[in-house]
């Protein structure tokens, strides 16, 4: 079975890889696992159970299959597969809808023509939350679903409250990988903030470097920020349905976090952008010492060929023909020249 393509239902019942998990809990323990999605029903009807199904990268003709099974919403399911929907939170009739991203950062390229290119990578994960349970599809690069589960299995006690204490679980895993991101970004600011003041910097890198750390920023803040929105309507959601409030301390916290996060972004862009202005305002500063230096130089070099051009000329002068005369020129050339030297010197022209 390819991990896009679910068939018939009745297909998968005795078959269970990463592409379908499954997952059922009673009163916060787990029963069963791995069982196939023909029973998802009954155990979304069953009071006691909390079911967990995740689907990676499912066809949509399959997907649309089984959300008629399960009694979802057939717009939330096009929007969990349609391409480059944003970051939100929806509520339908029988469910409530989330999309998330799921960042993380691709090491540096050793080719210089993708220098410039982002290295952020994201993994879209569209969420439906049930009254007995949660159904999740992953879709894009690689996510560590294994994470969710063992911050679940780390938090069990939290599983008999529900729906909630799953999500829960889920967008705290998001948004520490999004904290690693913004973190990994952190460091290659402050990296690039010591290369502005080598020496031996290269012009051309550092710009490359700073318009892929400008270019990676505006990706991250727009999965970032919207997820207040996301996690505001989770906690509305709960609010109006007097769910548990045992679950309170840990949505406050993830709030904290995703507050955290996008002032984080929004500072970090700043920086970036203070980075990209003084990179600038140090290239025209060494190009005006440059231009001085040269300046200084062609000042020095001038009084010599001033003064060659006036013992030159076809006219008698002091010394014509005498050894005192080349001498007394060539005196004047040196002593104007150190002077000059000096003189630029001091004033740091030189």
């Amino acid at each position: 079975m390819k991990p896009a393509d679910f068939g018939d239902t009745a297909e998968v019942t005795n078959r269970y890889d990463n592409s379908i998990r499954t997952r059922r809990w009673t009163q916060g323990k787990l029963v069963d696992e791995g069982f196939p999605l023909s029973a998802v029903p009954e155990h979304l009807a069953d009071p006691e159970a909390l079911v967990w199904v995740d689907l990676w990268d499912p066809e949509h003709t399959a997907l649309l299959e089984l959300a008629e099974e399960w009694n979802l919403d057939p717009y939330a399911v096009e929007d969990s597969l349609a391409h480059g929907e944003r970051t939100k939170a929806t509520r339908y009739a029988t469910h409530t809808f989330l999309t998330v991203y799921a960042t993380h950062l691709f090491p540096d390229s050793e080719d210089e023509d993708q220098a410039h290119e982002s290295r952020l990578r994201t993994t879209r994960i569209s969420a439906f939350v049930l009254p007995r349970g949660i159904i999740t599809v992953r879709r894009g690069t690689p996510f560590d679903i294994d994470e969710v589960v063992r911050r679940w299995d780390e938090n069990a006690d939290l599983l008999q409250y529900g729906p909630g204490a799953l999500i829960h679980g889920l967008l705290d895993t998001v948004v520490d990988g999004q904290f690693e991101t913004i973190q990994e970004l952190d460091d290659a600011a402050e990296d690039l903030e010591d290369c502005l003041f080598e020496d031996g910097a290269s012009t051309r890198q550092i710009q490359q470097r700073v318009y892929r750390l400008r270019k990676e920023l505006v990706q991250l803040r727009r999965v970032v920020l919207p997820m207040r929105e996301v996690v505001n309507a989770v906690l509305r959601t709960r609010a109006e349905s007097h769910r548990h409030p045992e679950l309170d301390s840990s949505y406050n916290d993830l709030y904290d976090h995703v507050m955290r996060a996008a002032e984080w972004t929004d500072s970090l862009r700043e920086m970036v952008n203070t980075v990209f202005e003084t990179n600038l305002s140090l290239q025209d500063a060494r190009l005006n010492i440059v231009m001085k230096k040269l300046t200084g130089w062609a000042a020095i070099i001038a009084v010599p060929t001033a003064v060659t051009g006036w013992y030159g000329m076809n006219v008698p002068y002091p010394g014509v023909g005498e050894w005192w005369g080349l001498m007394s020129g060539v005196g004047i050339m040196v002593v104007s020249a150190i002077v000059l030297y000096v003189l630029f010197k001091r004033r740091d022209w030189l």
